[in-house]
């Protein structure tokens, strides 16, 4: 593993955009947000990650793509945005996983996954997580009060297992059977937990 300054230089990011959002009522990641859209806190996120690039997986609303364009270009972090298209997007959350686990670069030491709904998650707790996967953990987490949260950084040696993932879960249950290879960093930052489910959820406070 390839490391600069004790993390590895060869990671990268993936911000899951494809559901439909039907709870929300649809366009829920395109939705004003603090002066931007939903999409742009989990963007702003992931490109303040130490990865290489930052995958956005699109699939059921292509506002999704150009609103991450857009963010990333007022970012200065055009060059470092890749769009991949989950096409199977209906299946559930690990459709939109196997999509843009399977789009990564074949030297890729590691993948932080962001979910794009979340947009609170500390920059602080990023660096942290990185260097969990270079002192030999299979995967990374924040905890915040007992609570594992988003996002998670997976090693390579767990990308086989992500796809072939189904359903609607993610990569839960892969997590929870790493053991002692999941090292959860913690956090005194409720945003790892802060999701947008609801159009009411977008006046709560991230805790």
């Amino acid at each position: 593993m390839t490391t600069v300054g004790g993390v590895s230089s060869r990671l990268e990011a993936i911000v899951l955009a494809a559901g439909l959002g039907s709870r929300f009522g649809g366009g829920k990641l395109t939705t004003p947000w603090r002066g931007g859209v939903l999409l742009d806190g989990a963007l702003a996120a992931a490109f303040a990650a130490p990865a290489r690039s930052v995958t956005l997986v699109g699939g059921a609303d292509p506002g999704v793509e150009t609103a991450a364009r857009a963010f990333a270009r007022r970012s200065g972090q055009g060059e470092r945005l890749l769009i991949v298209n989950a096409a199977d997007f209906a299946m559930g959350l690990s459709a939109s996983l196997r999509a843009g686990v399977a789009s990564l670069p074949p030297d890729a030491d590691g993948a932080f996954v962001f979910l794009g709904d979340m947009p609170a998650v500390p920059h602080g707790v990023l660096a942290p997580l990185a260097e969990a996967l270079t002192r030999g953990a299979l995967a990374a987490a924040p905890i915040f009060e007992g609570r594992r949260g988003n996002p998670v950084l997976f090693s390579r040696h767990i990308f086989a297992r992500l796809l072939i993932l189904e359903g609607d879960e993610g990569a839960r249950h892969v997590l929870s059977g790493l053991g002692d290879a999941l090292a959860l960093v913690p956090t005194d930052d409720p945003g790892v937990l802060f999701d947008i489910d609801l159009p009411q959820d977008l006046s709560r406070p991230p805790r």
